[in-house]
């Protein structure tokens, strides 16, 4: 399975803490707050996506515009939940117009 270069997880925290602006600590944090999902190394190093780095940046301009941790997580559950709804809706609507 041949994925996106920006799903790819190669960058490691240090470079990602460049990328981003944010500590090595914040993204840790963010991490530990189940924000975002960094793949481990075998020696245990993370290791992050571009995608993740799109991500932390979203998650920081929302943190300096005043929201919590719980309510980041909580508007990516409500996002996530949409998204199943409407590819529950699609698959229901394919199937039902093959009969």
């Amino acid at each position: 399975m041949s994925l996106d270069y920006k799903d790819k997880k190669v960058i490691s925290i240090g470079i990602m803490s460049e990328l981003t602006g944010l500590s090595e600590r914040q993204i840790r944090y963010y991490e530990e707050r189940k924000l975002v999902f960094p793949e481990r190394s075998k020696g245990g190093t993370r290791k992050f996506s571009f995608a993740d780095v799109e991500r932390l940046v979203e998650i920081a301009n929302k943190m300096e515009d005043g929201m919590q941790t719980f309510e980041i997580r909580k508007q990516e559950v409500k996002k996530s939940d949409v998204r199943d709804k409407m590819l529950r809706g699609q698959l229901n609507a394919a199937f039902k117009m093959r009969k």
